[in-house]
């Protein structure tokens, strides 16, 4: 009895939360003080993006792949998270996946995940296939919504430590001998904690957004976003199976740790030079942060 009493306190407590988050959204003049959660900006997320694709290619061994790590680092220690580096080599090449970290250690440890990188060439474009991938939808958006939510956490308020980790080289798989996900799985290789939760961004910024249960992802932990989603009234998260993915999360979930891969898969410009800024919008990028920062701020 005590047991279901303290369960159904914690419902009751988190609806109350995610509510006081959404009245901050919707009724004018609600307006977050300096110590409550500030609403994550779209607009703010799409000129992230577009800073990213300042640097040009990102593929890993490029000079834009240098440089996007290291504003990457920058933003992060602008907002006050602790940030780090987790330098590593694979097959000759320099990498490194980066890392912002804020909140209590004492309740425990969840992952929000993204890659940084793009991919060498667009083999998926009939005209031009040995062209890189600008990689505004798969790369920037996942990193944007990362880097606005660490404008908009405030460690104080955190019931749980939140690692922002950008992986890199995601995106070189089946290209002279790359393996897919390479950052995520040395990640968890070497990883000395053992996080309660992991949430993976991945191609979440397309102008015509639907989300759908990714179908290799922990349902329970996927049910629980959707339906955060459904209460902030997030038209993108549709609570519908999707695509079986093999992306970031994966070496997560074989350690097994409860992992989601929220990605819109049904992207016609996938890996091709297509993707660009314009076949992206703040709005969906809007609707994936708000929902991961109310989740956040409810205290899974």
């Amino acid at each position: 009895m005590i047991g279901n009493i303290s369960l159904l306190s914690l419902m009751h407590r988190r609806s109350a939360l995610i509510a006081a988050f959404v009245c901050c959204l919707i009724l004018a003049g609600c307006q977050p003080g300096p110590n409550e959660p500030q609403p994550f900006d779209g607009a703010r997320a799409y000129q992230l993006a577009a800073e990213q694709l300042s640097f040009g290619a990102r593929h890993p061994g490029s000079s834009g792949h240098r440089q996007v790590g290291d504003w990457i680092l920058e933003q992060l220690q602008a907002a006050g998270w602790e940030a780090f580096e987790q330098q590593f080599e694979h097959r000759g090449v320099s990498l490194r996946n980066i890392v912002g970290r804020a909140g209590p250690e004492e309740g425990g440890v969840i992952i929000l995940g993204a890659h940084y990188d793009t991919r060498p060439v667009a083999d998926a474009d009939p005209e031009n296939p040995t062209q890189p991938v600008p990689g505004a939808n798969d790369g920037a958006s996942g990193v944007a919504v990362l880097l606005e939510l660490a404008r908009v956490l405030s460690a104080q308020d955190l019931c749980s430590q939140v690692w922002l980790v950008f992986f890199d080289a995601e995106d070189s798989g089946n290209l002279d001998g790359w393996e897919w996900a390479v950052g995520s799985a040395y990640f968890v290789e070497v990883m000395e904690i053992v996080p309660k939760a992991v949430v993976v961004v991945d191609m979440v910024g397309d102008v015509d957004l639907q989300l759908k249960y990714e179908l290799n992802s922990d349902p329970a932990l996927s049910q629980e976003i959707w339906a955060v989603a459904a209460q902030l009234g997030q038209a993108a998260f549709i609570p519908e199976p999707g695509h079986a993915m093999f992306d970031d999360h994966s070496a997560f979930l074989r350690a097994g740790i409860p992992a989601i891969d929220i990605i819109d898969f049904d992207y016609p410009y996938w890996h091709t030079t297509q993707d660009t800024l314009d076949r992206i919008s703040g709005d969906s990028l809007e609707q994936v942060g708000q929902t991961l920062e109310a989740w956040i701020q409810s205290c899974p």
